[in-house]
């Protein structure tokens, strides 16, 4: 068998060629490690692991989070004015005095004031899961605890919520008032990680 004699010049290219693919390919996984390692951060492990649970594939999930980026930029999300903050407040601490008398009334009516802050706020609160997904952008700390808040919500509604359950309920409730209803400098400090 006659084998072709490459020559040097033929040789340095070829090695050359496969030194560019393999740094592509090298290129390529920690460009994907670091934006995994990104959208990890910003949105909590939870709610990642969420997003790839959705089905598809991880580039498929990834990208829907970064979309979500950006159709929370796309509605200019605002922090509340004082007014509207001391309203909300005022509103939060009457639902909480009625937990005692009324537990399945007041995780409905917590459940309605967070959709008021957040309409008030600038997000769509039409379609539960499209909301929670808006609001973990911003909110990542607490998603998951406002996710297990309306579940016990609508457990609450079909009859299917212990007391205790509604106590957890108003617990998780109260995570999001605070963050969504805070200052907005505390509000962004604690969704920023340490």
């Amino acid at each position: 068998m006659n084998m072709p004699v490459l020559s040097p010049i033929e040789i340095a290219l070829i090695v050359a060629f496969a030194v560019l693919v393999i740094a592509g390919i090298g290129a390529l996984f920690f460009l994907r490690s670091r934006r995994t390692k990104r959208l990890r951060t910003q949105f909590g492990g939870s709610e990642y692991d969420r997003a790839l649970a959705g089905g598809g594939s991880r580039r498929h999930a990834e990208a829907r989070l970064d979309g979500r980026n950006d159709r929370i930029e796309a509605l200019h999300i605002q922090p509340l004015a004082p007014g509207d903050r001391a309203r909300f407040s005022e509103s939060w601490r009457n639902v909480q005095g009625r937990f005692v008398d009324s537990p399945g009334g007041a995780v409905t009516d917590a459940d309605q004031l967070l959709r008021d802050v957040m309409s008030t706020r600038g997000y769509p609160v039409a379609d539960f899961e499209q909301r929670a997904a808006d609001v973990s952008v911003d909110h990542p700390l607490v998603i998951d605890n406002y996710r297990k808040a309306h579940d016990i919500a609508v457990r609450q509604g079909l009859g299917h919520a212990s007391t205790e359950d509604l106590r957890q309920a108003m617990i998780h409730f109260r995570t999001l008032f605070e963050d969504l209803a805070g200052e907005p400098q505390l509000a962004h400090a604690r969704a920023v990680p340490a």
